[in-house]
């Protein structure tokens, strides 16, 4: 390693399929390599896809085997890595990977950023983290959150200075986003016709993501667009159950399940409106990656999405949990193509000047300066 490149290493649980790790491999894979060394350091075995896709293309990533527990095992072994690579920068992803990160820099010249990339629902505030979280925050450099929800939790659940707190908004490289190529193959796939109306999702079959909401908006749509389709990209734990509502509310025909997809970006070419139902959320990438495309997006009054989301320029911010809501908002964009559009290309451009991945990478690069 060159003298002068900064050394830079994220902590995280594993990089499997998620936000906060997608997060890490567009950091990862965007670094400016003539003046930063980045690798990362996972607390868990297996490392996961995200993870082995990296391994292919060159760059380390260290795998430790965190025991059930607090493992004060770990903390030896962070600190003796820093040692060992003389790293710079402990960048830690979430709060686990963050309170072992900062305990292992201890008494090492390394410098601790913690980012925070959503919360649990429903958030609780917890004495130990309230009563720990100010000592931890003596020994960190510096503290990000993905949405000014997700600041905002930290200070009122977490017991963190809000002063300390920056908000660096996740990015997406949108080059698969761009719609120009033509949508009519992928809906032939899918046993869609080609005029019919086509909402969507794409997000882990979780309890958190609300599908159940969509369906059940989807079936009052029907009275007045009967040729309606809902995909719904991802899988999970609640997609039998998820089938059965489709189901019971005869919508098999018009729900598609396509399980997980490696090629989302080709399925939300195929939508009209794209839909986030979450209970919470920090800063969705899906909607990040719908806006990039061109699609206008309704989505909930939660965590992060109204900072995304313009209601009314972009798309709609809807209440949580509002099925009737839902499905006007979807029948107002299906009665007026013009406005879908306008919001479309409103939403292409926020994207753009918010939400790059050339714009987030820039943002911690500045931290990484900043702090070592």
């Amino acid at each position: 390693m060159s003298p002068d490149r900064k050394r830079i290493v994220h902590v995280t649980f594993d990089m499997r399929i998620g936000g906060a790790e997608q997060v890490i491999c567009n950091l990862i894979e965007n670094a400016e390599s003539s003046k930063y060394d980045v690798s990362i350091l996972c607390l868990d075995q297996p490392i996961g896809p995200f993870g082995i896709q990296l391994q292919k293309k060159g760059y380390q990533i260290t795998a430790l085997n965190r025991k059930p527990g607090f493992d004060l095992s770990l903390i030896s072994q962070i600190y003796h890595y820093i040692i060992r690579h003389n790293v710079d920068v402990l960048h830690c992803h979430q709060y686990t990977p963050y309170v072992y990160g900062v305990l292992g820099a201890a008494f090492t010249p390394c410098k601790v950023i913690f980012t925070e990339h959503g919360r649990f629902h429903p958030d609780q505030r917890k004495l130990k983290r309230v009563l720990a979280n100010p000592l931890l925050n003596l020994y960190t450099d510096y503290i990000t959150a993905i949405s000014s929800a997700t600041r905002e939790a930290l200070v009122n659940f977490e017991n963190f200075p809000k002063h300390k707190i920056r908000v660096v908004y996740n990015g997406i490289d949108d080059t698969e986003y761009v719609r120009s190529v033509s949508t009519n193959s992928k809906r032939q796939f899918l046993g869609i016709p080609e005029k019919a109306q086509v909402i969507g999702t794409v997000a882990r079959l979780d309890h958190i993501k609300n599908h159940k909401m969509m369906i059940n908006a989807l079936k009052i749509v029907h009275h007045t667009y009967p040729d309606t389709f809902l995909i719904i990209v991802g899988d999970g734990p609640e997609r039998e159950t998820l089938e059965l509502l489709a189901s019971e509310l005869k919508l098999s025909s018009r729900v598609i399940f396509t399980g997980f997809r490696e090629d989302t970006h080709l399925f939300y070419k195929t939508m009209d409106i794209f839909l986030l139902t979450s209970l919470s959320e920090g800063t969705a990438m899906t909607l990040l990656e719908a806006m990039a495309t061109g699609l206008p997006c309704v989505a909930t009054d939660v965590g992060g999405n109204p900072e995304i989301v313009m209601d009314g320029e972009t798309g709609f911010i809807i209440p949580s949990n509002d099925e009737i809501t839902l499905a006007e908002k979807i029948c107002t964009l299906f009665r007026n193509e013009d406005l879908m559009k306008k919001m479309g290309k409103a939403g292409r451009r926020r994207f753009e000047e918010n939400f790059t991945v050339d714009k987030m990478v820039s943002s911690y690069q500045a931290i990484y300066d900043r702090v070592a």
